[in-house]
């Protein structure tokens, strides 16, 4: 880690285990807690992947809420456990990782005591280490190694063989700079066909890696050619 990312935990949620590279890996306990408290103070952590021979870390500067079967943007809005939101409903301090739109993985942390579905989407990372081995595996450089949910992923060689992982190894989230409020932007959330409206999303103002995804309603497919 760089001398600047790395930072020791505090408060009740110290870590009792370390993690990757001698950076304390924040417990189950931060976790299961509600869903928007977890999006909102995740902000500022760093994210840890070990994938293959890489060590990449980031700082999370953007993250959205999806709550249980109540919230129409969740996959807990169905008729009970499903094969697919089946980790969402717990132990809290796992990833959710689904695959969406053909080619994209995507991040989530469950969040809330178990039986309760909850889980936090990593929108955006600002990259503190690793930055070449995230290049690689994007094929691209700038802010567009890391500023979408989709994209996150890819830089951490995340992908479905990660779903229902305890955070720990090879995923972890450590503790880091804590972002106040007056720094922190809220908003309705991205790419939803319903739900889009709740203030559940939170990011770091200011930031350049923060997502450039649009609020409000997914806009309908426009029709093929005939």
């Amino acid at each position: 880690m760089t001398p600047h990312s790395a930072h020791r935990p505090h408060g009740r949620f110290a870590a009792a285990a370390p993690g990757p590279d001698g950076m304390r890996a924040l417990p189950a306990s931060f976790f299961a807690r509600p869903t928007a408290t977890v999006a909102r103070e995740v902000l500022g952590k760093v994210l840890v992947s070990r994938v293959g021979d890489a060590v990449c870390a980031g700082r999370i500067v953007e993250a959205e809420a999806y709550l249980d079967a109540h919230d129409p943007g969740s996959h807990a809005a169905t008729r009970g456990v499903t094969p697919r939101n089946r980790v969402m409903y717990g132990p809290p301090g796992r990833l959710y990782v689904y695959f969406t739109y053909g080619n994209h993985h995507m991040l989530n942390l469950v969040t809330e005591r178990e039986g309760t579905a909850g889980a936090v989407l990593v929108r955006a990372v600002e990259p503190l280490e690793g930055l070449e081995a995230m290049i690689a595996r994007r094929g691209r450089g700038g802010v567009e190694v890391t500023n979408g949910p989709g994209k996150v992923a890819q830089a951490l060689g995340i992908d479905l063989r990660h779903n229902g992982m305890p955070l720990g190894e090879p995923i972890a989230v450590c503790d880091g700079r804590p972002v106040p409020d007056e720094a922190v932007g809220t908003s309705g959330r991205i790419g939803l066909a319903g739900g889009h409206e709740l203030p559940l999303r939170y990011y770091v103002r200011g930031n350049g890696y923060v997502s450039k995804g649009r609020t409000g309603p997914r806009p309908p497919k426009r029709p093929h050619a005939g």
